[in-house]
C-alpha cells in the first residue's frame, strides 16, 4: 500500500526590516506540533515573502 499525503503551502512576509529568524521558527514550531514535515523552503528575491512547502500523511 501506497502512502498518502497532505500539501501545505505557508506564506511568511517580512516585516518592515526583513524576515527575522524568530518569526519563521515560531511558525515551523506550530506547524510541526500539527505534525507537518518541513520540505523545502522558497524565497524569490529579498523582501519578497518565504514560502514553505510541508507535508503530512494523510
Amino acid at each position: 500500500m501506497t502512502e498518502r499525503w497532505h500539501y501545505k503551502v505557508q506564506e511568511i512576509k517580512p516585516g518592515m526590516f526583513g524576515l527575522k529568524a524568530g518569526v519563521v521558527e515560531a511558525e515551523l514550531q506550530t506547524l510541526g506540533q500539527q505534525g507537518w514535515e518541513l520540505v523545502d523552503v522558497v524565497q524569490t528575491a529579498p523582501w519578497q515573502p518565504v514560502l514553505l512547502f510541508l507535508k503530512r500523511r494523510a
